[in-house]
């Protein structure tokens, strides 16, 4: 089975973590392939960086589907083009934030986010409400740190940590899911320091493609996902036309 995992945005070094995080909880016989796109934001932390990251990320599922990968991750918290990527692809594709807020509600009644910057709180919101049922996200939480900066500054783990306790507490919650692939990796620290579970959407959505693909599941193409009518795009979108 290979699942490939697509990092939204084009910083290599956030690939590399995700990559990691992938492939440590990937099953015998799985093989994670990380991919950076050629176009797109540094980091996303806006609606206009969500939007321009998208035609990377379906430049990146067009190359899997070629490359023959059997499933995918969008590895960013707003899941970015995660429609779009299931008209295009014959195998599962899977979401951050999707994964990450549907496995918080297995293991607890309500879920807060603690994630980078507080103009990104709304979008999490927005995803809440279409993933889990009304309630379950008890609020969204902003550290107050640029995507970028969680790999040099030294004090981000400790802001996380922080946050996140305030937020079991102000939200009444016992669950905490991470908003940012960016944090991949803190999962298993943050949960012994509050003894409370923490979900990391990069391991869950690794783990949830590999099931689908195990089961046989992909997405339907019945209707609403069905391959997207051929159609000429003119200007810089050229390369997406489809046969």
């Amino acid at each position: 089975m290979r699942i490939q995992v697509i990092n939204p945005n084009t910083t290599v070094s956030m690939t590399a973590l995700i990559a990691a995080n992938a492939r440590a909880v990937a099953g015998p016989g799985t093989v994670v392939e990380a991919v950076t796109p050629a176009t797109g934001p540094a980091s996303i932390e806006s609606h206009y960086d969500e939007a321009l990251a998208v035609p990377g990320v379906l430049a990146a599922i067009a190359e899997g589907e070629r490359s023959g990968a059997d499933g995918y991750v969008l590895a960013c918290f707003g899941d970015p083009g995660l429609d779009a990527a299931r008209e295009l692809a014959a195998g599962p594709v899977v979401g951050l934030a999707e994964a990450a807020m549907h496995a918080a509600t297995l293991v607890g009644r309500g879920f807060s986010v603690v994630t980078t910057l507080s103009r990104t709180r709304g979008r999490a919101h927005d995803l809440a409400g279409r993933y889990v049922a009304a309630g379950a996200c008890r609020g969204v939480h902003a550290c107050e740190v640029p995507v970028l900066e969680l790999e040099t500054d030294p004090s981000a783990r400790k802001r996380v940590v922080d946050l996140a306790r305030q937020a079991l507490d102000r939200d009444g919650s016992d669950t905490i899911v991470l908003g940012c692939a960016g944090l991949a990796g803190l999962a298993a620290g943050v949960s012994a320091e509050l003894g409370v579970p923490v979900v990391d959407g990069v391991t869950v959505a690794t783990l949830m493609v590999q099931s689908l693909v195990t089961l046989g599941l992909r997405t339907s193409a019945r209707d609403e996902y069905a391959r997207p009518p051929a159609k000429h795009y003119t200007g810089i979108l050229n390369a997406f036309t489809l046969a």
